[in-house]
């Protein structure tokens, strides 16, 4: 990569849970890591760090852009200054 190409924000897709047997909540994890290995052991410390029981991982990926709305445009800016962002929200039914 060099030094004109924007840095690459991974978003990691899943659920956590607070307890071993309670309700889950979606989660977005944005970060930036020099590969995917080391992307979901950051997330996997960070989750755990903020007192998640369980972690359900399903989707990590690439960014293409900032987003517009919030809070995940705080979020891509927090990762993009060395930050791993969490972003929970409940899950429609």
């Amino acid at each position: 990569m060099n030094d004109n190409e924007p840095t690459p924000v991974t978003i990691i897709t899943g659920r956590v849970y607070r307890t071993k047997d309670g309700e889950g909540e979606g989660v977005h994890v944005l970060l930036v890591a020099p590969d995917d290995d080391t992307a979901v052991r950051t997330a996997l410390e960070a989750l755990a760090k903020e007192g998640y029981a369980e972690v359900e991982l399903d989707q990590i990926g690439e960014m293409q852009g900032a987003p517009d709305e919030e809070p995940h445009a705080s979020a891509y800016q927090g990762a993009l200054e060395g930050e791993v962002a969490i972003v929970t929200f409940r899950e429609s039914s």
